[in-house]
């Protein structure tokens, strides 16, 4: 979800982007799925991840086009399995590490009101879990390729003048945090990292009340990774490039 807007925007069909190779993490359904998509629709190489067994959109997406898109298997929340899938992709490199998956809560409640199995699990997911990832995956992208998390507009201290959502709001605000900290150990690199807050979008996480649908959140999403993919350094974004305050 995002504070930042109300706005509908739609986007164009991605310029063409054939040989260009993003790896997806998380993308069986929703945003992530939407993604997937979209660069393969550009003519990316996609390699995406789904967490389970079962038969996916993703693997409908595969069947469409062979060769173009490949499914790889991966729970962010167990180490083992990143380092098994970060050990099966050691021969390929990537333009692009997107790293999408995370959960929510009941929205109702305060912290102080959420059960610790609860708070560990939405914390773990959202915020200890991307980092693991990155660590892992980083030597598979580019010198001067993209790093980007899925992050939030509700993951935004400055903007948190209503309250609610609290503990999904502290677990995108801490992966912002320890972003913020792996651009730190980083700074003066050739790499681009992306924070992304992708609205408050129609899908089973973002609910039936949210004000963009999938067609105008993602594409612009696309457009807005491409246009900093020459821009080194930490950007906390919206979908349409506007900077998120801190």
């Amino acid at each position: 979800m995002s504070t930042n807007t109300s706005e509908s925007h739609s986007a164009p069909a991605p310029a063409p982007a054939p040989g260009r190779r993003v790896l997806l993490i998380g993308a069986s359904r929703g945003l992530g799925l939407a993604l997937a998509q979209e660069w393969a629709r550009a003519g990316w190489q996609v390699v995406a991840t789904v967490r389970g067994s079962g038969r996916t959109g993703l693997h409908e997406l595969a069947d469409a086009h062979a060769g173009q898109v490949e499914i790889e298997t991966v729970d962010i929340t167990e180490p083992e399995q990143v380092a098994a899938l970060s050990a099966r992709l050691a021969d390929r490199t990537f333009d692009l590490l997107f790293v999408n998956a995370g959960v929510t809560n009941q929205p109702e409640g305060t912290v102080a009101q959420t059960s610790t199995e609860e708070f560990v699990r939405v914390m773990v997911t959202n915020a200890l879990s991307p980092l693991r990832v990155i660590e892992a995956l980083q030597d598979l992208v580019e010198p001067a390729g993209t790093i980007a998390v899925m992050s939030s507009g509700q993951g935004s201290v400055a903007n948190n003048e209503h309250g609610g959502h609290e503990v999904y709001r502290g677990s995108k605000a801490a992966l912002n945090t320890f972003m913020r900290s792996y651009a730190a150990r980083h700074s003066g690199g050739p790499r681009p990292l992306v924070l992304m807050a992708p609205g408050w979008v129609r899908t089973d996480m973002g609910g039936s009340d949210a004000l963009l649908g999938i067609d105008e959140s993602i594409p612009n999403v696309v457009r807005t990774l491409d246009a900093l993919r020459s821009s080194p350094g930490l950007h906390y974004v919206d979908y349409l490039g506007r900077t998120v305050a801190w």
